[in-house]
């Protein structure tokens, strides 16, 4: 019996880091798709989120505002960021481009320094401090409000893509640019509507790990580091791909964690991303449902 509880409070354990993962990787996907630029400031995106989120809650703004608010700031932090950085640079070559999001990854990460200096946040968790408990595991609810929150944001996603104009147009950007002109779609116009929802669901991501992990200016990094990972594992340019790959890197991490050693996590996860570079490129689920948001 204590081996099943085992089992399952690390299967929540992976399935609660993986849901944080997917949301952060669905932007690399998103930002790739429609302007071809590895984005990799998308990890600051929920640090920047998650202390915006504690900065409203301790001045009094109610929790569901705060969230709100929060992942509009930073929505508008990536709106600038595309329009000031990226866009003056859109013929650059590929490398400038990318060195261009990590020194970008840079600033936001000495703003955040400057503003809320090296203490970690805490940020309560969203229905109190109770726990869970199934077979015999205990989990925070917190833990469910991730998984819940972003399966909820991958439905609202597919349903904007596929049933929505304005997603028909970014994903006809994805499929073909040059017919999208053709037809009229303003690909600039794409391109920052593509970077700013992708900020959003970094911040999301960020402000719903933070009540389990806390927040501080450097959390981004890693928290990017592995949803690049993860993306990449399941196919960059495939959003249900890079989805079930966020999932497949939390849990090989949890359990990894769990019955062997935390030092085996990190090596994991990057033994894996160099497995799939070297054998299947185009990522382990890239042909789920072919080259599409």
């Amino acid at each position: 019996m204590e081996a099943w509880s085992q089992f399952v409070q690390l299967l929540f354990s992976g399935l609660t880091v993986g849901s944080i993962y997917a949301l952060v990787a669905l932007g690399f996907v998103i930002t790739y798709s429609v302007t071809g630029i590895l984005n990799l400031a998308q990890g600051d995106f929920a640090m920047l989120g998650a202390l915006f989120c504690i900065t409203l809650v301790n001045n009094g703004v109610p929790f569901a505002a705060a969230i709100g608010l929060s992942m509009l700031a930073v929505m508008v932090v990536g709106g600038l960021f595309e329009r000031l950085a990226i866009q003056p640079a859109r013929r650059s070559p590929v490398a400038v481009l990318i060195i261009i999001t990590i020194g970008a990854s840079f600033v936001f990460r000495g703003i955040a320094l400057l503003v809320w200096g090296t203490d970690p946040y805490a940020l309560r968790p969203f229905t109190g401090h109770g726990a869970l408990e199934v077979f015999g595991a205990v989990i925070q609810w917190q833990s469910v409000w991730a998984i819940v929150i972003s399966l909820a944001s991958f439905a609202a996603l597919h349903l904007f893509f596929h049933r929505t104009y304005i997603g028909k147009a970014v994903a006809a950007c994805v499929i073909n640019p040059f017919a999208a002109r053709l037809m009229g779609i303003d690909i600039r116009k794409m391109s920052l509507g593509a970077i700013a929802v992708s900020a959003g669901l970094g911040a999301l991501a960020g402000i719903v790990i933070a009540p389990i992990s806390g927040a501080s200016y450097d959390m981004g990094m890693m928290i990017g580091l592995k949803a690049f990972i993860a993306a990449v594992v399941g196919g960059l340019t495939n959003a249900p791909a890079a989805i079930a790959g966020a999932f497949l890197v939390g849990l090989l991490e949890s359990f990894a964690e769990g019955y062997l050693s935390s030092g085996y996590k990190e090596a994991i996860s990057f033994g894996l991303l160099l497995l799939v570079l070297f054998f299947m490129p185009n990522g382990l689920f890239a042909k789920m449902t072919g080259k599409r948001v």
